[in-house]
């Protein structure tokens, strides 16, 4: 399975692949798309969509992993952040790609145990994980990566498996109704004040 890994944004947005056929993951490409050149801010927001599709239709990707925009303080950059992920989910959409979509807390528990994590740390990781010699000069493309990765273990068989495994088995109770209290009654004349 190919999965594209989106870390959105409106200045820097940061890409992967990651290949999973493999024993071991291996990256495709990791890279960013530099907006800040770009000063409409429309003209930011159809490149990115552009971009997007052609490196689905150029990698032919099975799932597009995203990155959610985090709250802050700031609306007005929040808004954007929104649009970003938008029409990159747009994009993924129609090349009918599977899309799943992350909080970032989510993501640095996955690939480093703690989702307080620092960018620096969440690269550090991946670079031990994955193999590659150094961080690329924006962390935006190791965040994306990241992303691509928390989908892969979530996602994994192993890790899926011993979800299921982990996961409490409640057992379910019958509905009571009128009939089994009555049953209840009958059957217990003597338990019945």
């Amino acid at each position: 399975m190919l999965i594209l890994g989106i870390d959105p944004g409106t200045q820097i947005l940061g890409y992967s692949i990651l290949d999973t056929d493999h024993d071991k993951p291996r990256i495709e490409v990791m890279d960013v798309l530099y907006l800040k050149r770009i000063a409409d801010f429309n003209m930011r927001i159809r490149k990115i969509f552009d971009s997007t599709l052609r490196l689905i239709d150029s990698y032919h990707p099975d799932h597009l992993a995203i990155e959610a925009p985090f709250f802050g303080k700031n609306v007005q950059s929040m808004l954007k952040l929104g649009r970003a992920q938008g029409v990159a989910i747009a994009a993924a959409m129609s090349r009918d790609l599977s899309i799943t979509e992350y909080e970032p807390a989510t993501i640095k528990q996955t690939v480093t145990g703690n989702g307080n994590a620092a960018k620096e740390q969440v690269a550090s990781m991946l670079r031990t994980l994955l193999g590659f010699d150094e961080n690329p000069a924006y962390l935006d493309a190791t965040d994306a990566l990241a992303v691509a990765y928390t989908f892969y273990m979530i996602n994994s068989s192993p890790v899926a498996d011993l979800r299921q495994q982990l996961t409490p088995k409640t057992k379910r109770r019958p509905r009571s109704s009128k009939k089994a209290w009555a049953s209840f009654v009958d059957s217990n004349p003597d338990r019945v004040v």
